[in-house]
């Protein structure tokens, strides 16, 4: 299984993403971190059949909510997900993998929800809080797939 953190670590609540691949690892599980740019995100979950993706989102929930869903089953509107500098981001990576037949078997995203994504300023607490979630949350679920 791989975790992916997604986001940029100077705007704000985008972090979310990056802050949960650095609190698994602090915990002892592997987790990459990317920009979110589809192509980029592509390459680093190729070849692999059970990915956990974690980004911030905008879908008009509180600041600090935590969403889950199947990325594998589910099709992604693009303004769920803040979008890269490069214009295409996580929910075009899906839909572009999707359609290429290069997406993992079984795609677990969580959704944090953030609202300010300003460029040099800190996440929200809300944001920091439901890091600590999500990095717990993905952490029983890892040892739910490997219980060795």
């Amino acid at each position: 299984m791989l975790v992916i953190g997604c986001g940029h670590p100077d705007c704000g609540d985008d972090a979310a993403g990056l802050l949960v691949a650095r609190r698994l690892r602090e915990l002892g599980l592997a987790a990459a971190e990317c920009s979110g740019e589809a192509t980029s995100l592509m390459a680093c979950w190729e070849g692999e059949p059970e990915v956990i993706l974690v980004d911030a989102v905008m879908t008009g929930a509180p600041v600090g909510t935590l969403q889950v869903w199947d990325g594998a089953r589910t099709p992604f509107m693009r303004g769920r997900f803040r979008c890269s500098t490069h214009g295409l981001g996580v929910a075009e990576a899906i839909e572009l993998a999707r359609a290429l037949g290069r997406l993992p078997a079984r795609l677990r995203i969580y959704g944090i929800e953030g609202r300010a994504f300003v460029p040099g300023t800190a996440p929200s607490r809300q944001v920091l809080e439901a890091v600590e979630r999500a990095a717990q949350l993905i952490l029983a679920e890892a040892a739910c797939m490997n219980p060795d």
